[in-house]
């Protein structure tokens, strides 16, 4: 469209200047007139500058309804199916924005407990430290969460589930896998964020029923979760299929 637009205009401005204005060498002109091209008229090309525009003000996000919309409010007549094959000249592709979900529900009025861990990510042996989180991921039917236990000694994921929910039983069946796997001694250290499903009665039930000494990182501090490394949801093939005195 660039180079329909010098082709318009060469008759009453030089062809250097029209290239420089839009961009384009002479070279690269010269060549596309050569092979024959598509003439577009200035309408067509306001049109285009303005989509354009429009498109780029919007950090590259506005969809050809919307872009129909804002451009028929400014006097333009254009319905959407041109508009989406204009935008396909154009190369305009909308940006997707990332989903995101909160996994850590900590505005509960529920008791916490001390940070025990306090960062020491390297314990001497297995089963001494577990830590724990719940994690989203998308899939074509939705939001699943997956919560994951890890022997923080071997980073081996001990315990997983997953469920169309994020609640307390979500996070007590991965921890039962763990203890089942495991069988660990009493004494465990289970370090956790501070959310509901931790904190809860039943979870927190659990844990000292199997001699477990909770703790829980401060508020906000992403450093002390290391619950679920980068690379956990890969690995949990290989850990549920392994036997547990691999460690």
């Amino acid at each position: 469209m660039k180079y329909g637009f010098i082709r318009e205009w060469h008759s009453e401005y030089p062809v250097t200047v029209l290239c420089r204005v839009m961009q384009v060498s002479p070279s690269a002109y010269y060549d596309w007139r050569g092979r024959g091209g598509e003439l577009i008229d200035s309408e067509t090309w306001q049109l285009c500058h303005r989509m354009k525009a429009l498109f780029n003000e919007s950090r590259q996000s506005l969809g050809s309804r919307q872009l129909m919309k804002q451009l028929r409010n400014e006097g333009f007549e254009i319905g959407r199916y041109r508009v989406r094959k204009l935008m396909k000249k154009l190369d305009l592709v909308v940006k997707r924005k990332k989903r995101f979900v909160l996994t850590t529900d900590s505005k509960h009025a529920l008791p916490v407990a001390e940070n025990v861990l306090n960062r020491d990510f390297t314990p001497t042996e297995k089963n001494r430290v577990w830590t724990t989180d719940i994690t989203c991921i998308w899939t074509l039917q939705g939001w699943v969460y997956l919560a994951v236990v890890i022997d923080l000694y071997s980073r081996r994921v001990v315990g997983w589930d997953l469920d169309r929910r994020m609640e307390t039983a979500l996070a007590t069946r991965a921890l039962m896998m763990a203890i089942n796997l495991r069988n660990p001694p009493e004494g465990l250290l289970h370090h956790s964020d501070r959310g509901s499903q931790y904190a809860s009665h039943a979870y927190q039930a659990l844990l000292r029923q199997h001699g477990m000494v909770c703790s829980m990182s401060r508020k906000g501090n992403c450093w002390e979760r290391v619950a679920c490394p980068r690379g956990a949801t890969r690995r949990l093939s290989a850990s549920s299929a392994a036997s547990s005195a691999n460690g």
